[in-house]
């Protein structure tokens, strides 16, 4: 076997275990890209979870304030009610 045959038979094995070198390191790219995405969109979606409860949470705030203050007006109308001699 000369150095001409040996240089063919090596040239024939490196294309197709270069070509599954890139395809490995392609799949590994691929992985990584697709937890990335995963985690960005998990963030996105916990940060928006997290703005509704706020949201939610202010608005129960300010119910049950409007609650009590429509509760201290029908306790001073039927105090009122009281005073000018009805039943409430």
């Amino acid at each position: 076997m000369d150095a001409a045959m040996v240089t063919a038979i090596a040239s024939l094995v490196a294309g197709p275990m270069a070509a599954l070198g890139v395809m490995y390191g392609s799949r590994g790219a691929n992985r990584a890209a697709r937890e990335t995405s995963a985690v960005t969109g998990y963030d996105s979606l916990t940060q928006r979870l997290a703005a509704e409860r706020d949201k939610a949470e202010a608005d129960q705030a300010k119910a049950e304030a409007r609650a009590q203050t429509l509760e201290l007006e029908i306790a001073r109308l039927r105090l009122l009610v009281q005073q000018l001699g009805g039943t409430p």
